[in-house]
């Protein structure tokens, strides 16, 4: 259902101004049916009374001006307060300005709106900022979408226009590098926040978070800070996603739908899916791995030949737009969606926005006029200003436009005459040509990648060039990664959702998307963010903190747990794989699984990788594992092991003992060098399982490992500092680097020693290399007693 009973009720009442009478004049009352506001004669909330508790929420002794202008480089306060109950608006008079706002307040059943009808003088006003508004409550902050909770109530305030932005006004541009800032946490308990620019006239600003100073930013023509609205509300705290969703509908705020399910509460929210190119002739097989896996999407990480006007890599894809339709069609068939990624607004040099005609809509951090008349044989490029040019903090294709002709240089001159050196004529496959002096030499914003980046201009055509592309081949999902691209057309984070909304509302089918980063207005549109990334080490390496603390940001804003991008390569283990699904079943978590169709063909264990990856995503799904179950998968020290069951499943834990070292030690000539440690076996006889781990300088070799009287395992093996081992229940030993990737296997050439039950001995020893000698520590583990895993109302 797409909100349940409850809120259609809501939606369906007759929705109108709620105006207690005044208690005094120049005051305002507004009563929802959570909460009750009241604003003073001078233009602050006075009253912040939540209904169902019967307690003031606003926080005493506190500033809170209903909404606060900055106007001729200064902040204004609200000096008064008029409200025409009639016409229901509220008159804001600001000293020593004399600017007057006007505010339509309407209350409905869900929550109470502001929004801005009029300002006087016109177009006298910089900047809108409702609030802070300082509340007592803040056990449960959510920064994103803007909600603060405790056991019995949450206050929020939500951003309803894309023009309106959520959270603080930190500068000119109107960004926020921060995760959010829509509600924060302060001493008394928390602040909602909330802003609005006038982009209707040229601005100045440091662009893109500071990086491009003095940046010229053209007007968007209508866009002032008139139609701006937020809508503020008070609900039971279990019930914030549903009030939300009633207030989308009410206010016609984004509110996609999948599947006929409102998508926040799509059953498909926070379900893993496989990334791998695939090609029209190699699809079927990836569709048949998804599948196997039990994931969501088949998504392809590289599928465009270009962004900007996304036309498909034609070796992958000979038939184009029809080969990618067929793909999408047998997808459907088998209950899979088809994905793709791309980096939002980015723009390559071999798009047809670039070469061999560059389009006039690039974005540029300024521009300087051209101090000489240049010829096409050039290779000297003489500006009237360096400012733009020297900039290094963000340059490094150094590229300038002048007309139809992109121009490459190596640096600009230490002094006058201020001189672009060492140039490129025709860079990008454009044409040189003579510019005469005068002539603007505009400085192109660009990244990393190699890439430059649209105005907004721009940047609203690109967005439904991806949007058709999309309606043309049926796919449904994409991630907005590189989203902060757009920060390069001077709007800030408007320009951010500006992309998603334009693609949006451009759309004939629903599209799953996710992000990296993520801002109040797209939290309406967004369907998971999937933050972590898995080129920098293995499983538990590869910011795995960074992607534990994302849980705790995801369930404070109602967003789906996920844990970002893994990497399956042609050695992946199914230790590595499990390790990986006790945690996403801790969190109750998602994942993406990146790969390639050589490394699933490789790996001899990519059926049994894959029949885990199914069991465990089924039980997770299913709501199978208890509370008890997740607290324990949590723990990153701790591994499980999952097989299917009558009625559900088997939890198989396993049980470490140590770690116990081993150092290099000075010994007469034939006295022996091992250690000997006394391990603990908790659980039943068991084939011997370790992990090793070398630490300080040098390396280590020649690795023999006995258990009481049985043969012993040695292991002809060297291994550097920061290197382990892993001898696992498959019987073979597999190498780690020091980034914990996988780098070999070492098949030991006679039966694994045994761990009996209890107490026994196991001596250790190895050879020493290089000064200071290398540290070596090793875990053992055993396979634990299992413990029953059903799905909720399943019998037992």
């Amino acid at each position: 259902m797409l909100i349940d009973a409850r809120i259609r009720l809501a939606v369906a009442a007759t929705v109108v101004l709620t105006c207690l009478p005044s208690p005094a004049r120049g005051q305002a009352e507004f009563a929802t049916d959570g909460l009750r506001v009241r604003a003073d004669a001078r233009g602050s909330l006075a009253s912040l009374w939540d209904v169902a508790n019967s307690r003031e929420r606003l926080a005493a002794g506190q500033a809170a001006p209903l909404l606060s202008i900055r106007t001729a480089g200064r902040a204004e306060v609200p000096a008064t307060l008029a409200y025409d109950a009639k016409a229901r608006v509220i008159t804001l008079g600001f000293r020593p300005s004399g600017v007057r706002v006007r505010v339509r307040a309407t209350a409905k059943p869900t929550h109470l709106t502001f929004e801005i009808v009029g300002v006087e003088p016109a177009d006298s006003v910089d900047a809108v900022v409702w609030g802070p508004y300082p509340t007592t409550v803040g056990a449960t902050i959510g920064e994103i979408v803007g909600v603060a909770r405790d056991e019995t109530i949450a206050i929020g305030l939500q951003v309803l226009t894309l023009k309106t932005r959520g959270g603080a006004l930190l500068n000119d541009e109107g960004s926020d590098p921060s995760r959010g800032t829509l509600a924060q946490p302060a001493p008394w308990g928390s602040v909602l926040q909330a802003f609005v620019l006038d982009r209707s006239r040229p601005r100045t600003i440091a662009g893109w978070n500071g990086q491009f100073p003095a940046m010229p930013v053209p007007p968007m023509i209508g866009e002032t800070v008139v139609g701006a609205k937020v809508a503020l509300f008070a609900s039971p705290a279990d019930r914030v996603l549903e009030r939300i969703g009633a207030i989308e509908v009410a206010e016609g705020a984004p509110h996609p739908i999948v599947d006929g399910v409102w998508a926040k509460q799509s059953p498909d929210q926070g379900r893993s899916y496989l990334i791998a190119a695939f090609s029209e002739s190699t699809v079927d097989e990836l569709l048949a791995y998804t599948r196997r896996a039990g994931l969501m999407t088949l998504y392809h990480p590289e599928p465009f030949a270009t962004w900007g006007h996304y036309t498909l890599d034609p070796k992958a894809f000979p038939n184009g737009d029809r080969g990618m339709r067929s793909a999408v069609a047998k997808s459907r068939a088998l209950g899979i969606r088809i994905g793709v990624h791309t980096l939002t607004s980015f723009i390559n040099t071999n798009d047809a926005y670039v070469t061999p005609v560059p389009d006039p809509r690039l974005a540029r951090t300024g521009s300087s006029p051209l101090a000489a008349d240049l010829d096409t044989g050039s290779t000297e490029v003489r500006v009237t200003s360096p400012a733009y040019f020297a900039n290094e903090k963000a340059n490094w294709l150094h590229t300038v436009v002048i007309g139809d002709e992109l121009i490459r240089y190596r640096a600009v001159s230490a002094s006058e005459p201020w001189t672009l050196v060492d140039c490129e004529r025709g860079a990008f496959g454009t044409t040189p040509a003579p510019h005469r002096a005068g002539a603007a030499v505009g400085k192109l914003v660009d990244h990393p990648y190699k890439v430059f980046f649209p105005t907004i201009d721009l940047q609203d055509e690109i967005a439904r060039n991806l949007a058709r592309w999309f309606n043309r081949t049926g796919v449904s999902q994409l991630d907005f990664d590189g989203r902060e691209g757009c920060l390069a057309s001077g709007q800030g984070d408007y320009a951010q959702d500006r992309f998603v909304q334009v693609f949006y509302d451009n759309l004939d089918h629903p599209v799953i998307n996710g992000t990296s980063t993520s801002t109040p207005y797209y939290w309406h549109i967004n369907s998971y963010c999937n933050w972590g990334e898995p080129w920098y080490g293995g499983f538990r390496e590869s910011m795995q903190e960074y992607r534990i603390q994302n849980q705790a940001l995801f369930d404070r804003n109602y967003v789906p747990n996920m844990l970002g991008w893994y990497r399956l390569t042609a050695t992946t283990s199914l230790a590595e794989m499990e390790w990986m699904l006790a945690r996403a079943a801790g969190f109750g978590a998602g994942f993406a699984m990146s790969t390639t169709l050589e490394a699933l063909r490789q790996n001899p264990d990519t059926p049994l990788l894959l029949d885990t990856i199914r069991e465990w995503e089924a039980a997770r799904r299913s709501g199978a594992f208890t509370a008890a179950q997740r607290e324990q998968a949590r723990n990153a020290r701790l591994e499980f092991h999952l097989e299917p069951a009558e009625s559900g499943w088997r939890l198989v834990p396993f049980h470490d003992t140590g770690p116990f070292r081993h150092v290099r030690t000075d010994r007469q000539p034939g006295e022996p060098t091992s250690t000997t440690w006394v391990v603990e076996n908790r659980d039943e006889g068991q084939p011997l399982q370790f992990r090793l781990q070398v630490s300080g300088g040098g390396s280590i070799s020649k690795i023999h490992l006995g258990v009481g009287g049985a043969p012993s395992l040695d292991l002809g093996v060297t291994l550097g500092a920061g290197e382990s081992l892993v001898l696992d229940a498959s019987g073979s030993a597999r190498t780690y680097d020091a980034k914990g990737r996988q780098n070999g296997v070492v098949r030991p050439g006679r039966p694994i020693p045994r761990l009996a039950p209890g107490k026994q001995e196991v001596s250790f020893d190895c050879a020493f290399t290089g000064d200071p000698p290398s540290v070596v520590e090793v875990t053992f583990r055993t396979r634990g007693p299992a413990d029953t895993v059903r799905p909720p109302g399943s019998s037992r």
